[in-house]
């Protein structure tokens, strides 16, 4: 093992649609560390015109999940990469089980020790409504709901003042069902793996985003500037 890096490496963990992005988001802006999300990621692939491209495409749009190979090789080139060396906000992965087992050999062989995975519990009749309600500006990508953070402006963008806007294709109530059914089976069993190694700590995603971020700021033991 390298030597042990000094900063802040948090893994983020939860339902899709618990806010998991958002919240990383947050906590990138207040630490000035990277936000690494795998969903991302994985969508930027995804659009590409090859033939893995569109197999990744047509899982991500049945709520399926990448393969682990695909998922572990991606990871592994990124967090070698010098923004990452004084710390990072893995958003969506581990996904699985072998994904959580290899993630310790692969942070030992860059130096970094998790300071704590952190998982966001939301009922799920609570992110159905958040998931299908979303929406994003396709000018600058700034994320709004129809409910809970409409633009300033009616159809206009509070960030570039764009007037176009899109839902995400795989933001459907059968797919969500999916992709919560998959969180039960394949990803849920990493978080027992992350208690037993004293690494986990939860946080209730159901107050307002400000409030849900001064919890995560609270369990992290973080004294964060506004």
């Amino acid at each position: 093992m390298s030597e042990v890096k000094e900063g802040l490496f948090v893994v983020f963990t939860g339902a899709p649609g618990c806010g998991k992005g958002t919240q990383a988001r947050i906590l990138k802006e207040r630490t000035h560390i990277c936000h690494l999300s795998t969903g991302e990621m994985l969508r930027q692939f995804a659009q590409k015109d090859t033939s893995l491209g569109h197999e990744l495409k047509a899982r991500l749009e049945r709520g399926e999940f990448a393969s682990d190979e695909m998922i572990i090789e991606m990871v592994k080139s990124r967090i070698a990469e010098q923004d990452c060396e004084h710390g990072f906000i893995l958003d969506g992965f581990p996904r699985t089980l072998p994904q959580a087992e290899v993630l310790e050999d692969m942070l030992s062989d860059v130096g970094v020790k998790l300071n704590a995975v952190l998982e966001i519990q939301v009922p799920d009749e609570i992110i159905m409504e958040r998931i299908l309600g979303r929406y994003a500006c396709m000018q600058c990508g700034a994320g709004y709901h129809d409910k809970f953070q409409k633009p300033k402006v009616y159809g206009v963008c509070d960030v570039c003042g764009g007037t176009e806007f899109a839902r995400r294709e795989d933001d459907n109530r059968i797919t969500v069902q999916n992709r919560l059914v998959n969180y039960r089976l394949l990803t849920y069993p990493t978080i027992p793996f992350f208690e037993a190694r004293g690494l986990l700590k939860t946080v209730d995603g159901t107050g307002t985003i400000d409030a849900v971020s001064r919890k995560i700021e609270d369990v992290l033991g973080l004294a964060v500037e506004d």
